[in-house]
């Protein structure tokens, strides 16, 4: 029985959390013939929508334009002059490695930038009315409550969940009028709660969240292996260059 009761109220914890995360039915916006909008046409956040909402940019997304160009620039610049050489020297073979490995590094790194950008990073979807409260609290003067913009509804600023025998304390979000779970937080840029918010990149121009962090950490790591590749083979290209100069001019001192 004791076993029984844990079990029971571990799951009671888990849909708590669950429900703090979803708004209730009432609250959604349903497609119908009488509302025709869909979700990303009423959305209250600052994002920008393409495709029909399957593409979700956040609302500085024209700073990927900056962010394409220093990563385009020297990459496309460092393959075209891999060309260059392939033409003009007696054995290319040996820079086709070089020009795939560039090539290849630059795809990856678009690829995951677009997909940091470009992907819902664990949005919550807000209420259109505050929650109701189910629960009987202990009203102390310390407590603090939400402020008058949700109407006549008393519900404290913090209220405590369970969660596998652990008491998290979770915050109400006035903008949003939800309690955000754990390790959520709310971005002032693009008004909205996000699911284990790390922060808002400016160079993605998106939050940095529950969905697109893993995109993000590959994202950051594929930029630093292409500026390292470039940057070693551009030395040594140099070095190569200043060698075979050295050469000729010795070749011709002597001659």
């Amino acid at each position: 029985m004791g076993s029984l009761h844990e079990e029971t109220k571990t799951n009671m914890s888990r849909n708590k959390i669950h429900s703090l995360a979803s708004p209730s039915k009432p609250n959604s916006i349903p497609f119908s013939k009488s509302n025709p909008y869909r979700l990303y046409q009423v959305w209250k956040g600052n994002n920008k929508f393409l495709f029909g909402g399957r593409v979700v940019f956040g609302y500085d997304a024209t700073s990927l334009f900056l962010t394409t160009f220093l990563i385009g620039a020297p990459a496309i610049t460092f393959c075209i002059r891999t060309i260059c050489l392939m033409i003009k020297e007696d054995d290319p073979p040996l820079k086709y490695p070089v020009l795939i490995g560039g090539l290849v590094l630059t795809v990856l790194d678009f690829t995951f930038l677009f997909l940091t950008s470009g992907r819902d990073p664990g949005i919550i979807p807000r209420n259109s009315k505050p929650p109701e409260s189910d629960e009987a609290y202990t009203y102390t003067p310390s407590m603090e409550w939400i402020n008058n913009k949700v109407g006549d509804i008393k519900l404290p600023r913090t209220k405590d969940v369970t969660v596998n025998g652990h008491t998290l304390k979770v915050k109400f979000c006035d903008t949003c009028l939800l309690y955000r779970p754990p390790r959520a937080s709310h971005c002032s840029i693009c008004n909205n709660c996000v699911q284990k918010f790390d922060h808002h990149c400016p160079w993605v121009g998106q939050c940095i969240g529950v969905r697109n962090y893993p995109f993000f950490i590959m994202f950051i790591l594929s930029s630093t292996l292409l500026c390292i590749y470039v940057f070693a083979f551009s030395v040594v290209d140099i070095l190569q260059q200043n060698a075979l100069c050295g050469l000729q001019c010795h070749i011709m001192y002597y001659q």
